[in-house]
């Protein structure tokens, strides 16, 4: 027990510590005389044995449908996926407790038909537990399940106020995806690991001339599509892309392109490039780069 507290500790430190620019609320206490079943408790919020057997044996249950009940032992960069499976539900139980407290300060409560959708949630799920299930979790009770269901409703009330004066509203233009075309000479090889080795000032001249040997076809009239089949040395000579994805000057030259048009020599970290515009404007993965873009500004003001 000391050994697990001591680790949900240190979990709950980072947790906190990363939120903190978010989330200012920086009265966690960490206290001894913990009950039997306790393992955390910040504030007067405990996370109890059965609190966090229900989020793991969920989780492990995904884990093993998806990977096999072997997947336990397997080593990562920083121990055994039980290992991390573990300081993850741990990391997430946290989380969720701080928001509770930081939506009791702001007086952020469920109302009456949302309630009633918690205590619906929570029998739905505990009449679907075996007695082997209620079991794992360490005697779950229909009470228990109701408090943790209750507790992420709130969790989820405080993420929308606290993310609710942000503005979803994103133009085509910023949002926009093309699709072009790619011609790319390398100016780098790779090691045995795998790893970029940059080319010589002769190798990179050597690059450099042959670019634009390719590109002198183009210019006499030669297909790009056959150019491309033959000296493309990307993994993808169709892509695309929005902006903010790609080096600077390839996205400058792809974005100032018409449809059909040819781009000049474009020199980038990889090597020489040359473009041509298919769409300046591709609907469907413009709409989806728009959603993105939203949840990617709504995670940094959450601070997640």
């Amino acid at each position: 027990m000391k050994k697990r507290l001591t680790a949900a500790a240190l979990l709950l430190m980072l947790i906190l510590s990363g939120c903190s620019a978010s989330l200012p609320y920086n009265k966690v206490v960490f206290t001894t005389g913990f009950e039997k079943d306790e393992v955390f408790r910040i504030e007067d919020s405990t996370c109890s044995l059965a609190e966090a057997y229900v989020y793991l044996v969920g989780t492990q249950s995904g884990y093993e449908n998806t990977f096999g009940k072997d997947i336990w032992m397997a080593q990562t960069d920083s121990g055994t996926v039980e290992e991390r499976l573990k300081e993850s539900v741990l990391a997430k139980i946290a989380q969720i407790k701080v928001m509770n407290l930081l939506a009791r300060e702001n007086e952020i409560t469920l109302d009456e038909s949302e309630e009633q959708l918690v205590s619906a949630a929570a029998q739905e799920y505990f009449d679907q537990l075996s007695d082997a299930n209620k079991e794992a979790m360490n005697g779950v009770t229909y009470e228990d399940i109701e408090g943790i269901i209750r507790e992420q409703a709130i969790a989820d009330k405080l993420y929308d106020y606290i993310i609710r004066d942000i503005n979803p509203e994103i133009s085509d233009d910023e949002a926009r995806t093309i699709t072009v075309e790619q011609i790319l000479i390398k100016t780098y090889s790779l090691d045995s690991e795998g790893n970029k080795v940059p080319f010589s000032d002769g190798e990179k001249d050597a690059a450099y001339r042959r670019c634009r040997e390719v590109f002198k076809n183009l210019l006499n009239g030669g297909s790009f599509e056959e150019l491309m089949a033959q000296y493309n040395e990307a993994d993808e000579g169709t892509i695309s892309f929005g902006k903010g994805e790609k080096d600077t000057e390839f996205e400058t030259a792809a974005f100032n392109l018409g449809t059909d048009q040819t781009s000049e020599i474009i020199e980038t970290a990889d090597g020489y490039v040359i473009l041509k515009c298919i769409s300046t404007f591709n609907r469907e993965e413009t709409e989806a780069n728009k959603v993105k873009i939203v949840a990617e500004r709504k995670r940094e003001v959450f601070g997640a």
